[in-house]
């Protein structure tokens, strides 16, 4: 049993006008596992060891993420979970940000929360009393930045659509939804649910697609929502080319283009495009002095772009957004920045 709680608005930027003419409480509202992150650098030859699959996500039961845990040489824990870490991202940048997901009200749930809090994104103390515990996301990188994660989701895989604050969603100007969340049935009825309630209320949503296995398992239904449900897609280019199962960029690109309202397509080094029905804009890669781990790059990409969005910036300036967050993971270990993200519109 689990009991949603009304959401509060914290101060932040101003919002995006409503195509309905009501201002929204919040700017980005995100439904998604919620995970701790257990961190660790490790060799080339652990991942061998351990028979990781390198540089995927791999769903695991409670055993193998105690075997896991345990042969780990170091760690490092945080609240975490994907659309948490964007959520995150928009509070630091001055949004208001809120986020729907379960956890169990054991220690890690009461740590996730307090986390969120603290980072100043509204958690509506949304916990379960029986069932599986809370969730965590054991992450293994190695040398050459790599990051592979093995996820025991616990509580947050029993998202269903009772758990779903429909206020908050009709409240927000954008409800973003993380791909990795999508594998239960009850888990894509909550998505159609959390889809409808934000377009009958006259505002956005947005999908990340997450990661490339996550687009294998789902593609049909990925496909659905892209061309019927989203009206944001942010993607990388392994996901969009195995979304489209094509072979090039280019041609992922051309079949992306009007399924949407916008498409965040990143590129690593070679930086971003934001795809509309009447432009194509390429953004550069922010500069980064030192690569030292992935982790969460896509994350902050996806908060700079709709923190830039709902402030009403132009799209190329959103892409920025995107860039400039996603460096400011890349140099040090975790899915979080090391600074105050809205120290980056200094100048911008």
């Amino acid at each position: 049993m689990s009991e949603p709680v009304p959401p509060s608005a914290p101060a932040g930027a101003t919002p995006a006008p409503d195509p309905k003419g009501a201002e929204p409480d919040f700017d980005v509202v995100g439904i998604g596992n919620a995970l701790v992150d257990v961190l660790s650098q490790e060799d080339e030859a652990f991942v061998e060891r351990m028979a990781l699959t390198k540089g995927a996500m791999t769903l695991i039961e409670t055993e193998r993420a105690e075997e896991l845990y345990g042969a780990l040489s170091h760690r490092t824990e945080a609240s975490g979970g994907s659309a948490a870490n964007t959520l995150a991202g928009v509070a630091s940048f001055g949004g208001r940000a809120a986020f729907i997901g379960l956890v169990r009200d054991d220690l890690l749930g009461a740590v996730f929360a307090h986390d969120m809090a603290s980072l100043g994104v509204h958690f509506g103390r949304l916990r379960a009393t029986e069932g599986p515990p809370t969730g965590r996301c054991i992450i293994v990188i190695t040398p050459d930045a790599e990051r592979t994660l093995n996820t025991y989701l616990g509580a947050s895989s029993n998202l269903a659509p009772e758990h779903l604050d429909l206020d908050l969603i009709a409240s927000s100007a954008v409800t973003f939804l993380e791909g990795y969340l999508f594998d239960r049935p009850e888990a894509k009825e909550a998505y159609r649910v959390a889809t409808e309630a934000a377009h009958a209320a006259g505002r956005k949503v947005a999908l990340t697609l997450s990661d490339g296995f996550c687009v294998d398992r789902h593609r049909d239904d990925f496909q659905q929502l892209v061309k019927g449900g989203v009206d944001i897609v942010v993607g990388n280019a392994d996901e969009i080319m195995r979304l489209y199962q094509v072979d090039t960029f280019d041609q992922a690109l051309a079949s992306v283009r009007g399924s949407c309202e916008i498409a965040c397509l990143t590129r690593g080094a070679e930086g971003s495009v934001v795809v509309t029905d009447d432009e194509v804009i390429e953004v550069k890669a922010h500069p980064v002095d030192r690569l030292v781990d992935t982790t969460g790059a896509g994350d902050l990409y996806a908060a700079g772009f709709l923190y830039g969005y709902t402030d009403g910036r132009a799209l190329e300036e959103c892409g920025r957004l995107g860039s400039m967050a996603a460096s400011a993971v890349l140099g040090h270990i975790g899915a979080r920045p090391g600074l105050s993200l809205d120290q980056l519109l200094h100048g911008f």
